[in-house]
């Protein structure tokens, strides 16, 4: 008799443990871990769906005491055992129900149609074809004549849909052929391929440099001595760390293994799917949000089957369910978009490292400008460290000027561009070159503000400020919230309101007053909400149908456009000023990808940043592209304050409808933490950057440690006391470890 462990699926925590269920004997082998099964639940034996997490023959509890599973969900997609046992982990990890991390773990949840191509296909000769149309048209049918004449033209086979598209043939018509035995239809399933037709596989490889070489060998002699070791890929701008990639990637696949390939957005998908289908062929695919839901099925269905050898997606692609992966590559290592911002708040640097002990992988993290945290583990010997220092072929870094605002400003140019930018797209637009500039702020307005009192307008809901929009509304992005602009302040009735205008819309609009007869391309939330909308921006701008592209942070990550000799960063500042320990080092990162969009082929290039701090030390590094100097400024920084990589830190957030009840929990739970060892470094409890959301008030405690096994101890002993007490049901908890976002 057999036994399966299942969980609820529903996200609480009092029913986040398993429950046993018998296996009916209809059932018996057919269950596997992962399967989404049906049972009755609780006293009144409602239905329930849950999830097997694992398969015995000896019963935790008397026999008669266990019910029944009901059966399979059908439709249900299989969760492997090695995924399951990765969400395991990120629940004791990151904080979460085991439901919560299973759902994060499982991309594609529901099976769906495969798409079915139909042929019909002549059963008879030419020569009885072409008798059986004289009599077809000796009878006047015509639209059986017109389908023969067809079968005949294209040698004896045409689509279904070609015949009822191109022919005008209807399916009685096709049906009374069948049954004459002159034609026969024949269905074959096909798989959705988001790329079908896009690209073509090159036979050429490009040889390495070097620098690659020595970096390409280094991480396989440990592969093949079976050290399965993260490593981290060092290169400045234009290195050619992607080929350094595949190459590691081809011996893996000549093993008969597979690979993952992460991306930080969805933006860089196209351009990097295409490098990598030119090297290995249809067996390259992709996962991510924009797919529908048949693409995003079909992709996880051909990975389970073994027909792709690699996968290339954003942090969700992680969870791929290779059943022999290799290697794990994530590029653009040191960006925030592969820390979630959802429960389980996980880290897919993190999660990658651990999947990878799973199955004997290795890890590669690739990055310009390393995170803190992945440099200093490679400084220590935790990580293996390559580095790739010049730029290839020809190709050399650009010239950097620094351009301070507040010497624009006092010698009268209030405008948003400095007069040496503006000169220097005027000069691009004279040779036919392109140029690129960066804001990273999207829409019309940050703020609107009042210039008599300082009021800004604010969402009555959420306690952040309003965006002005070009219908002439003010809208919050995060509950929706929208009202007309006022004429006059609301608080003291000043006339003179108006909107903060430094919007990648307001630089698109100032590039076209100041050259009319240029072409701009504006990239950003707005611009891309479309399925395709990255591929048609980016294609767009590579062929050279557009001068100027004006975009938000995903137009300075990974691309590469041989054209682009200038790159202008409109206002470096607006990252530096975030509310985030981390603040710095975004900015270094952002303007140092940036700058290196400029001269990646023979044509050299140049990057302006615009900036009212040209003094500080993130926007100098930048400038010289000197990771290393940056690197040991900020940590200095970082061990000041006790920051990571220094130290570990653990986030715990909360949330409550009632403001008051949420206070006098918070006080409550720091001073139990306070408690637990007087050695820990307690922030809080204190107001959220974001203090209301939705009319639901949240508040954040800060805990720092030299060791991340005590975090999670005090994180564990907290959990098992919210669960215990009753007075924490109206209070949401969460977890995060070192947060990547203000909360």
């Amino acid at each position: 008799m057999e036994y399966v462990d299942v969980i609820v699926d529903i996200s609480h925590e009092k029913l986040d443990r398993v429950f046993q269920y018998r296996v009916p004997e209809a059932l018996s082998g057919k269950i596997r871990i992962g399967m989404q099964v049906s049972f009755p639940f609780g006293r009144g034996n409602r239905p329930m769906k849950g999830y097997v997490t694992g398969i015995t023959e000896e019963p935790d509890y008397p026999p008669e005491k266990i019910k029944e599973l009901d059966g399979i969900v059908e439709g249900s997609v299989c969760a492997e055992s090695q995924l399951i046992a990765l969400a395991a982990w990120m629940r004791e990890q990151y904080g979460s129900t085991m439901n919560q991390a299973l759902k994060t773990v499982l991309p594609v949840k529901q099976e769906v149609a495969r798409q079915r191509d139909v042929t019909l296909r002549l059963i008879i000769s030419r020569e009885e074809a072409e008798e059986q149309l004289r009599k077809e048209l000796k009878k006047n049918n015509r639209t059986r004549a017109r389908l023969l004449a067809a079968l005949l033209d294209a040698d004896g086979t045409i689509t279904k849909r070609e015949a009822a598209e191109r022919y005008r043939i209807t399916a009685p018509v096709i049906r009374g052929l069948e049954r004459d035995d002159v034609l026969k239809s024949e269905t074959q399933t096909r798989y959705r391929n988001p790329f079908e037709g896009h690209f073509k596989k090159r036979a050429e490889v490009p040889e390495l440099s070097a620098q690659q070489r020595a970096a390409v060998d280094g991480i396989w002699a440990d592969y093949e001595r079976g050290e399965r070791r993260t490593c981290l890929l060092q290169g400045v701008t234009g290195s050619g760390k992607t080929e350094v990639y595949m190459a590691l990637i081809e011996r893996v696949i000549r093993q008969g293994k597979q690979a993952i390939v992460l991306i930080p957005e969805i933006a860089l998908t196209y351009q990097t799917v295409r490098r990598f289908y030119e090297r290995f062929g249809a067996r390259v695919s992709v996962l991510h949000s924009r797919l529908s839901d048949g693409e995003r099925y079909d992709q996880f269905v051909r990975a389970k089957e073994g027909q792709l050898d690699v996968m290339i997606g954003p942090r969700s692609a992680l969870f791929t369910p290779f059943s022999d992966l290799g290697m794990i590559i994530i590029d653009e290592e040191h960006e925030g978009a592969y820390k979630s911002e959802t429960v389980p708040r996980y880290d897919a640097r993190e999660a990658a490292i651990y999947r990878a002990s799973l199955c004997g992988a290795s890890v590669v993290l690739g990055s310009a400008t390393p995170s803190l945290e992945s440099s200093y583990r490679a400084r220590e010997g935790v990580y293996g460290w390559y580095r790739l220092d010049s730029r290839i072929g020809t190709a050399v870094l650009p010239q950097v000027e620094i351009i301070d605002l507040r010497e624009e400003l006092r010698e009268g140019n209030r405008g948003i561009f400095s007069r040496k930018l503006t000169d220097a797209l005027s000069e691009r637009l004279r040779r036919g070159e392109q140029a690129m500039l960066f804001l990273n702020r999207r829409g019309f307005s940050g703020f609107v503000s009042c210039r008599s009192c300082g009021e800004a307008l604010r969402c009555p809901h959420c306690d952040v400020s309003l965006s002005l929009h070009t219908d002439g509304y003010l809208k919050c992005h995060y509950c929706g919230y929208e009202m007309r602009m006022p004429k006059k302040c609301p608080s003291c009735g000043s006339p003179y309101i108006s909107g903060f205008r430094a919007g990648t819309q307001q630089i698109e609009r100032e590039v076209k007053r100041l050259f009319p007869a240029a072409r701009v391309l504006r990239m950003d939330y707005d611009t891309t909400r479309a399925k395709e909308s990255y591929e048609t921006i980016l294609s767009a701008f590579g062929r050279g149908e557009a001068d100027v592209l004006v975009g938000t942070q995903m137009i300075v990550k990974g691309h590469d456009f041989p054209n682009v000799t200038l790159v202008g960063v409109v206002a470096a500042d607006i990252s530096l000023h975030a509310p985030d320990y981390r603040a710095a080092e975004r900015t270094f990162t952002l303007l140092t990808q940036a700058v290196g969009r400029a001269g990646r082929a023979e044509k050299p290039g140049e990057a302006l940043i615009q900036t009212y701090r040209p003094e500080h030390y993130s926007i100098r590094a930048a400038a010289r592209q000197d990771y290393d100097a940056f690197y040991e400024q900020e940590l200095s920084y970082r061990r000041l304050m006790a920051y990571p990589p220094v130290q570990e830190m653990l986030g715990i957030y909360l949330s409550c409808e009632e403001q008051e009840l949420l206070k006098q929990r918070a006080e409550e739970l720091g001073a139990y933490i306070r408690a637990q060892d007087p050695a820990l470094q307690v922030i809080g409890p204190a107001v959220a950057a974001l203090s209301k959301k939705n009319d639901i008030y949240r508040m954040v405690i800060y805990i720092k440690y030299e060791r991340k096994e005590r975090l999670l101890e005090i994180k564990r002993r907290l959990e098992c006391r919210i669960k215990e007490e009753p007075q924490w049901d109206r209070v949401r908890v969460q977890f995060d470890y070192n947060p990547q976002q203000s909360y």
